[in-house]
């Protein structure tokens, strides 16, 4: 195995611009000015192009999609109205032929087609994170390149991230995305993984995300330990580009969010090892850990701005970004369904744990795990039009448009990776 990488990436510096929040529905916060100090590192040859800076515009008129603004009593907002393909907003129907063809939306899921992501940005991100997981860190083996490729990394991004400045940007939420991945697969699922010891494995890896801080005797052990197996080297070396481009409360915010995911990690395994088929609502609460919240949550990094840790830590948008997170992981239990099917076991999703716990068919638990989803969907958009009414300032603003982005492009990259995902015959 190679030794542990500390890349000494470029700075993308966050510039937060001063603005007057308005009242809101909660206690009154100042907003910070924030200012970025680099963690030292040890000196290493970097291959990544220079990112300049990135300053937020400062009217609220800013670029990316538009926010979808449903139908609420709140008054209009300029620039946040309109889904991000004009008159699109719709639940999927059912193809007059009954069965979805490959690559249809699932029908009467509640979702919003985005246009095709930049294919030249997509080819030059699917490049860069390829060098970087096979040449940089020697994630994979040989093998394994075909899923890799498969996984299509640089279309999911570009797809999620469409105000990303550049390509270097995109790259800070590619790397940490197939971190995360190597991670599941070969601690938790069908790559090695097992329930058995995943905490030791888990917390020794989050270790590479939030530093060990111990005494000189045993910090070069630890420091070792960081080169041991892929996903750690993968989380160290991803962790470090992120922190070189983000503010401290950004990588922190990341951190806090990963720990999150792991104990999610943590209560499917206990279930697993147990073989307890949770109650649909027990489901939904591992659901809120185990998701995609670390993802969206750096959108302002990969914007190249930084939305304010307190304006982040208002409890409305914490509810705005926990259904986001939420949504998004429901539309990976209904796209990866049937590929679940396959694995040994039960394998637990929302529409099996539906079918398991209310004794109802396979389909009627998976159409029924559908409008779950819409409901959490429809619940977001109020959510995040309501918050963005409150407290239009600026960043906030953009910062739910890139939520918004986020959640659109994560159905898209589902519904288009006919590679991983096909869909049962439930219609």
């Amino acid at each position: 195995m190679p030794e542990a990488v500390t890349p000494e990436p470029p700075t993308l510096q966050a510039v937060t611009p001063e603005v007057a929040a308005p009242e809101v529905a909660a206690p009154e916060l100042p907003v910070p000015e924030v200012s970025t100090a680099e963690a030292p590192v040890s000196e290493a040859p970097v291959s990544e192009a220079v990112v300049p800076d990135v300053r937020v515009p400062d009217a609220p008129d800013l670029p990316g999609p538009a926010l979808r603004v449903p139908a609420l009593h709140v008054p209009a907002l300029p620039g946040l109205s309109g889904p991000a393909v004009p008159g699109a907003a719709a639940a999927a129907e059912a193809p007059s032929g009954g069965k979805p063809r490959t690559g249809d939306p699932i029908p009467g899921l509640y979702h919003h087609p985005i246009a095709e992501p930049d294919p030249a940005r997509v080819e030059a991100l699917s490049l860069k994170i390829k060098a970087w997981a096979i040449d940089e860190i020697e994630l994979y083996p040989p093998e394994w390149e075909k899923d890799f490729d498969g996984f299509s990394t640089g279309r999911y991004m570009v797809a999620c991230h469409p105000d990303a400045p550049s390509v270097d940007h995109l790259m800070l939420a590619a790397r940490l995305m197939v971190a995360e991945n190597a991670v599941d697969d070969c601690y938790c699922e069908d790559l090695g993984g097992s329930p058995v010891g995943l905490g030791s494995r888990l917390l020794l890896a989050h270790t590479a995300l939030d530093p060990l801080h111990t005494t000189p005797e045993y910090h070069p052990a630890w420091e070792a330990s960081l080169s041991e197996d892929p996903p750690r080297r993968a989380y160290h070396s991803a962790m470090q580009y992120f922190t070189h481009a983000s503010t401290p409360s950004q990588s922190d915010r990341f951190r806090h969010d990963m720990a999150r995911l792991h104990l999610g990690y943590l209560a499917e395994a206990a279930w697993d090892e147990t073989d307890h088929v949770p109650e649909v609502w027990e489901y939904l609460a591992m659901r809120q850990f185990n998701n995609f919240r670390p993802c969206p949550t750096i959108t302002d990094t990969v914007g190249g701005y930084e939305l304010p840790a307190d304006l982040h830590a208002l409890p409305a948008m914490q509810r705005v970004i926990a259904l986001a997170g939420n949504a998004t992981t429901i539309v990976n239990d209904l796209y990866s369904y049937t590929k679940e099917l396959s694995s040994p076991g039960l394998h637990l999703n929302l529409p099996v744990v539906i079918s398991e716990r209310e004794g109802v068919p396979r389909k009627e638990g998976y159409l029924k795990a559908v409008e779950v989803h819409n409901d959490l969907m429809r619940a977001f958009e109020a959510e995040a039009a309501a918050l963005a009414v409150a407290c239009p300032v600026p960043t906030l603003v953009r910062f739910l448009r890139g939520v918004a982005a986020w959640v659109d492009g994560n159905h898209y990259w589902h519904r288009t990776n006919t590679y991983r995902y096909t869909l049962p015959d439930f219609w």
